[in-house]
């Protein structure tokens, strides 16, 4: 019986021992020391970038309607610099004129038979006749006469020259000509800016091959009608080129200021990223101490600072070291500078 008591007295003293041992083991558990710091209110721009080509203004190929004949000369080369109502394309005049030469054969023949006419001397019918063909030989000299010069419709620079004086036309363009000063972008933009997309508002362009220049355009056409695919717009922005710096077909990124909005900003490094998944969280330290794990939405990276959009309220305070040892719940002892 003494045998029995004195092995439960020994049990209850381990027992004993043990609670007292886990309870200074829980009391004594470090807490995570972590750094924060405060979600701030501020105003954000809503600065929106799309990327896009540079594109001539204007284009146009210069193409005789005429074929099966022989340009006589070529006035401008790749590169030369042209001006409206220059003259670009010379024809060989010889159908010209061999169809002036008829004219004048027709028209003498009219005017002997006017006379005759008038003095009873031929039918109504056979005058007519005469002015018919008379009109019919004087429109085929007109539509000669005016694609024997081939004129430039627009101001710009000859890109490609695509015959040789001597060669047949066989309805191919012969130069094309575009426009750049100015240029212009075409840029589709997401349907929720459509109201704050403006004819006329300033256009910041940013261009790879010139990291340190500034380029600036203006809105100068909103499409009406969205892509209902894609639900965008298209806008042009016209954009001048003064000193030929910029060329078509360049790679653009255009900068739109969308204007403002009030948002709430949070160190960059507060922010992780959910391993396989696309989910961002962060951990707001509470006034008890205690780190709370939040999924939040973010906006767009200001500086150092990134815009979270819904997930944390200004003045909350959030960890932004020690962060893989922290724990949805973990105690935290906050370090102060």
């Amino acid at each position: 019986m003494k045998r029995v008591m004195l092995l439960l007295g020994v049990a209850g003293l381990l027992v004993g021992c043990g609670s007292r041992k886990t309870s200074e083991t829980t009391a004594e558990e470090p807490r995570v020391l972590t750094r924060t710091a405060e979600a701030t209110a501020a105003e954000v721009v809503l600065s929106e970038v799309f990327t896009s080509e540079i594109e001539p203004y204007r284009e146009n190929d210069i193409t005789p309607a005429a074929s099966g004949v022989h340009i006589a000369r070529i006035w401008a080369d790749v590169g030369d610099e042209v001006r409206e109502g220059d003259v670009l394309v010379t024809l060989d005049p010889t159908q010209y004129n061999q169809q002036l030469v008829q004219l004048r054969t027709v028209e003498n023949d009219y005017n002997r038979l006017l006379p005759v006419y008038e003095a009873g001397g031929i039918s109504a019918q056979q005058i007519d006749q005469a002015r018919a063909q008379l009109d019919v030989q004087r429109e085929i000299v007109d539509n000669l006469h005016r694609n024997i010069e081939f004129r430039s419709p627009i101001s710009g620079v000859v890109t490609a020259r695509n015959a040789e004086a001597g060669d047949l036309l066989t309805g191919q363009p012969v130069l094309h000509v575009m426009q750049i000063n100015p240029l212009k972008v075409m840029v589709n933009i997401s349907e929720q800016f459509f109201p704050r997309v403006k004819v006329g508002m300033t256009v910041k362009l940013e261009v790879d091959i010139f990291p340190d220049a500034e380029f600036e355009g203006t809105v100068s056409l909103i499409y009406p009608a969205l892509d209902a695919a894609t639900r965008t717009f298209r806008v042009e922005v016209r954009v001048p080129n003064d000193r030929n710096t910029l060329r078509p077909g360049m790679y653009a990124r255009t900068i739109f200021d969308m204007g403002t909005r009030q948002g709430v900003l949070v160190p960059d490094v507060a922010v992780q990223k959910q391993v396989g998944s696309a989910e961002r969280y962060l951990y707001v330290v509470r006034g008890d101490s205690v780190a709370e794990r939040r999924s939040v939405e973010v906006g767009r990276q200001v500086g150092d600072r990134v815009d979270i959009l819904s997930g944390v309220a200004a003045g909350e305070q959030v960890a932004i070291t020690a962060l893989s040892k922290l724990a949805d719940g973990a105690r935290v002892e906050v370090l102060h500078e």
